[in-house]
């Protein structure tokens, strides 16, 4: 199975709240693990966010940094291109997301081209908004 992660279900990798093992039994039933590279930009920032209002203890925060900074190679990165934007601009406007949630979601659509719409791509997301439009697409693609 395919994973796409977006920037919430990578949080809970490495930060320990509601959904974490959810995320980890599923990116451990993947065969490869993928997601945008705007992720790893995302994922920095919430974890200093967290670390400033803290809700993460200093120790916490490198720890969770250095974890993240130690699996990013591990993924599959869909990069950002023009024609990405493009299709996550289309996106948002039909799905009424927000940019970087369609810039997930274009990434989504690029792998399910990729594979050919295969039924073992997977999205995981803790947005329902996002969770839903990437059930609606993956309709439309398959």
């Amino acid at each position: 199975m395919t994973l796409y992660l977006d920037t919430s279900s990578l949080m809970k990798l490495h930060v320990a709240e509601p959904g974490s093992d959810k995320v980890r039994e599923a990116v451990s039933a993947a065969t490869v693990a993928v997601t945008s590279n705007i992720a790893y930009p995302e994922t920095r920032a919430v974890l200093a966010r967290r670390r400033r209002d803290k809700t993460l203890t200093p120790q916490a925060f490198r720890a969770a940094k250095r974890d993240f900074e130690t699996d990013w190679p591990t993924y599959i990165v869909v990069p950002t291109t023009e024609a990405l934007c493009r299709e996550a601009g289309e996106l948002a406007e039909r799905y009424s997301l927000r940019g970087f949630d369609s810039i997930h979601l274009a990434s989504f659509a690029e792998i399910l081209r990729q594979l050919q719409g295969g039924d073992d791509v997977q999205f995981s997301s803790f947005d329902d908004r996002l969770n839903g439009a990437a059930r609606r697409l993956a309709r439309t693609l398959k």
